[in-house]
Order: structure tokens, then sequence, then C-alpha cells
């Protein structure tokens, strides 16, 4: 009987300490679990705050660019006494301004801008990445260090080359400056590296030439990263103000950020059309990166990870 007494006694024990066991265990996975859910309120109310932070700005614009005339400096985000669409029309049709032809100005420099940049850095990348030559890697340091020298410190040479050869108020005069891109080359080239030389090699056996190598299967490959300087040397020349600013004198030929900063004057600024003009020029850019956001995270994301 004794002996049967302390087994149940010790089934006893072993069951309590089991059900002490699941009781702990199951504490201390409620606490992770509550651990988580704070650590996640958290994460998102401060990415929440984050996101209000940097969307005031283009809330305020938009609410600016709503505002009637006379009532450019009320501070308040609901436009009164009532919301003013017809601001973009003011703006766009204003006296002494030429928003139709600054908009045909920018467009031409940005697509033919954009289209040669790729071109010649895509062939530069090519080169630095698959073929060797001598000095290429000090060639190269030598690139990569131009992008340290800020543009105001070749300003006034820029000009000047630019005024040799006749350049000013032309449309070369702005998109030449800013083709050769070391940051394009630099990334394009890292890009490249990751492309099987092999690959070449079997093209080259098969008889296709370096130009079709090129064309046919670097290209192709190297389309992600491609795209990623694409819509950023699209987006710096649509934006850029100080190239412009320097190369062209005349109304007709200015882009559209010179044309906006004629709603600004010694004495007073325009705000609402300013804003509304502002708006408008943000189409573009806002548009060219959703069509080609997939190939734009893609891109920054291998580019990453390769090279």
């Amino acid at each position: 009987m004794a002996t049967q007494e302390e087994a149940v006694g010790t089934d006893r024990i072993q069951h309590t300490l089991v059900g002490l066991g699941a009781s702990r265990a199951s504490r201390e996975a409620e606490s992770w679990r509550d651990l988580r859910i704070g650590t996640q309120v958290l994460m998102y109310l401060a990415l929440g705050i984050m996101s209000i932070l940097l969307l005031f700005p283009f809330v305020w614009m938009v609410s600016t660019a709503l505002r009637p005339s006379g009532y450019d400096f009320d501070t308040s985000l609901i436009p009164r006494p009532h919301v003013a669409f017809e601001n973009f029309v003011l703006a766009w049709n204003y006296p002494d301004t030429m928003f139709p032809q600054y908009t045909i100005n920018s467009v031409i420099i940005a697509v033919v801008g954009t289209i040669l940049a790729v071109t010649l850095n895509t062939l530069s990348g090519f080169a630095f990445s698959k073929y060797q030559f001598f000095g290429r890697d000090v060639l190269f340091l030598i690139v990569i260090a131009t992008m340290m020298i800020p543009f105001q410190v070749i300003m006034i040479p820029v000009y000047v080359t630019l005024a040799t050869f006749g350049l000013v108020n032309t449309y070369w005069g702005v998109i030449l400056p800013s083709t050769a891109s070391a940051f394009g080359i630099f990334l394009i080239r890292q890009f490249m590296q990751s492309i099987p030389n092999e690959l070449l090699d079997a093209a080259r056996i098969d008889g296709t030439s370096e130009l079709g190598i090129f064309a046919w299967i670097v290209v192709p490959l190297s389309m992600p990263a491609i795209a990623v300087f694409a819509i950023l040397h699209f987006v710096f020349l649509w934006n850029d103000y100080l190239i412009p600013l320097l190369v062209m004198n005349r109304q007709e030929m200015y882009t559209l950020q010179l044309g906006i900063k004629g709603f600004m004057t010694e004495y007073q600024a325009k705000w609402n059309f300013l804003m509304a003009m502002t708006l408008v020029s943000l189409i573009p850019t806002v548009g060219v990166f959703l069509f080609f956001q997939q190939y734009f995270v893609r891109g920054i994301a291998m580019t990453g990870m390769k090279g």
C-alpha cells in the first residue's frame, strides 16, 4: 500500500510540475505576444507621425494652390471662402508668361537628354565592366572622384565652354553638361559586373559582334539598372533650375522651372499661382516614377546586392 501511495504521490507531483511548466510557458508566450504587439503599435505610430510630417508640405502646397486671389497669405489648410480651381487656368494663361512654350522646352530637354545620357553612360559602364585595358581602374577612380566636385565650382568654366561653342540659348546647352554622369557610369557598371563573362564569350564564339553583344545581351539583362538611371536623370533634367538659369537668357527658351519663378517679383509673390504651376510641374515626374516603379525598386535592390 505504501508503495502504491508513493507512486500516486509521485504522479501527482509530476502532473503538478507539468501543469506549472505549461502555465509558465503560456504566460511567457503571452508576454512575448504582448511585447510584439506593443512594438508593432509603436512602429506604426512612429511611421504615421513621420508620414504626416512628410506629407504636410505637399498638403500645404495643394491648399495654397486652391486659395482664391487676395487670400494668398491665409494660413488655414482649407481654402476660404471657396476652392479656386480656376487658379490653374489663370496661372497657365498668366500675362507675360509662355507656359505652353516652357513646357515644350522642358519636355524636349528632359526626353532628349535622358535618351542621350542613358546611351552614353550605358556604353561607358559596359566598357568599364567587361573590357580590360591599360589604366582602366585608375580612370574609373577618376570618374568616381568627379562626384565630389560641386557644380558651383565648375559653373563658370562650363558657361565659357558653352558660349565658345555657341550653345547659349540652345537645348544642347542644357542637355550636354549633365550627359556624362559619374553616378550613372558607376550604377550601370556595378550592375553589369554581375553578368557572367562566359555568356559574352559564348556569344563571341557564335560570331556575334561586340555591338551585338551589347545591344542584344547586356542591355536586356541590365534593364533594371538602366531604368533606375533613366528615371533619376529624367527627374533631374525636369526639375533642374541652375543650368537653365545659366544658359537661357531669352524668355522663349525658358524651362518650366524658370517660368514658375515669374510669379515671384521684387515686391510680392503670387503664392496661389506659384503653387498651382508647381503642382502641374510635378505631374510628369510623378507619372514617370509610378509607371516605372517596379523597375525602379527592382533595380535599386539588385544593384545593391550585386557588383
